[in-house]
């Protein structure tokens, strides 16, 4: 049991609200590249974001893992978002850097979902069912050059007047 669910039922709401935060993500950051500030969509992406990382600690740990390193580098990652955002509310320098870390962010809990989908979806396991082949790679590929090319586009908004 984790704060009286049983694992499954944790799971369930441990993925439910990362696909909160990964389509708030997905609304809020594009939404800063092209200049515009959504105050609410980005406080839900970042606390969800932030929840998402905090409740997969509270699973079951073993050993040390790739999803305990990935959580463990989004939790550091998100500090900085949030003081970017909360305590400098993003003037001069907090700009760029909540550019910065919200893209990479959002491209852990996507890096994530890819890895979690090629394990759980049986179409893509039976594509790549040791996450090491050709079409794997492809997916984590493809994702990481969106999200440079969102990245690149939020921090050249950043260095420009943000609109509400």
């Amino acid at each position: 049991m984790i704060l009286g669910l049983t694992i499954p039922q944790f799971t369930v709401l441990h993925v439910a609200i990362s696909f909160v935060g990964i389509g708030a993500g997905l609304v809020a950051l594009p939404a800063f590249a092209r200049g515009r500030i959504l105050p609410r969509t980005n406080g839900v992406f970042l606390w969800t974001t932030l929840l998402t990382s905090l409740t997969g600690f509270l699973f079951p740990i073993v050993a040390f893992t790739p999803a305990l390193g990935t959580g463990i580098v989004s939790t550091l990652v998100l500090a900085v978002a949030f003081w970017a955002w909360y305590a400098r509310k993003l003037a001069g320098r907090a700009a760029p850097i909540y550019a910065v870390t919200a893209t990479m962010a959002l491209w852990l809990n996507l890096f994530v979902l890819v890895v979690q989908s090629f394990l759980k979806v049986p179409a893509l396991n039976a594509l790549a069912p040791n996450g090491t082949e050709p079409p794997f790679a492809a997916a984590q590929g493809a994702l990481l050059i969106v999200m440079i090319g969102l990245g690149y586009l939020a921090f050249k908004a950043s260095r420009r007047p943000i609109t509400a």
